[in-house]
């Protein structure tokens, strides 16, 4: 699976791009669900950014009675400790990075993408983030959590150490907890990342705050 090219929806300024921000959607949601958001950012002309919303592949979710729906990797337990399919987030990254690869073919250059991701497409923005060999502009981790924090410490690329990271989450969130965002937030503070916590209130959602927020946090890391 990690071989094929991930499909994705692009959203491009009407001029030609300064900048690309890949943007990973949650469980069963695709490419299509985040795509809406751009005009809301209102970014400047004079900051033209091209957005890629890429579909993540189609899977068997073990705690949805294996329902088939897009996901970025398999859910085999509500244990927060192990929602992850390590295997599943592995793939997956390779599939994202084949995506950053492209962007840098095609003339941007890594400082000038940021990875960013909701839910399930966080925790693969945080994973390929602070692992990938290459100096992306910043990581964006919307109320999500990480995959096996405990192994950062010793996978992470010293490439992004000093890449600023966004971690922002719901106060009511009911699908991932604002502990196990802020779990993930303190673990990069840990390792080191110049990381910023924002919260919200709000449930597993995005609100007009935290669009605003995250306006301002790219045109910082784009300007």
């Amino acid at each position: 699976m990690s071989d094929s090219i991930l499909s994705f929806v692009e959203v491009n300024p009407s001029q030609p791009h300064s900048a690309v921000v890949i943007w990973l959607h949650g469980l069963g949601d695709s490419g299509n669900g985040f795509a809406p958001i751009v005009p809301e950012l209102k970014m400047p002309e004079s900051l033209p950014v091209r957005f890629v919303f890429p579909h993540a592949p189609v899977r068997p979710i073990t705690v949805n009675n294996n329902m088939e729906m897009r996901a970025w990797y398999d859910i085999t337990s509500m244990d927060f400790n192990h929602r992850a399919d390590r295997v599943g987030v592995e793939e997956s990254a390779k599939q994202v990075e084949q995506l950053i690869d492209t962007e840098i073919a095609n003339g941007t250059p890594a400082e000038r993408i940021v990875l960013a991701g909701f839910s399930q497409g966080g925790v693969i923005a945080l994973h390929l983030g602070t692992r990938i060999n290459k100096k992306i502009a910043g990581i964006m981790a919307l109320s999500t959590y990480m995959c096996e924090p405990e192994t950062l410490t010793s996978e992470a690329s010293n490439v992004n150490k000093e890449t600023p990271i966004l971690v922002a989450h719901g106060q009511q969130d009911n699908v991932v907890p604002v502990f196990m965002g802020n779990a993930a937030f303190k673990v990069l503070e840990e390792n080191g990342y110049p990381v910023t916590w924002q919260d919200y209130p709000m449930q597993h959602s995005v609100c007009l705050e935290e669009i605003n927020h995250i306006s301002a946090w790219l045109q910082a890391r784009f300007s």
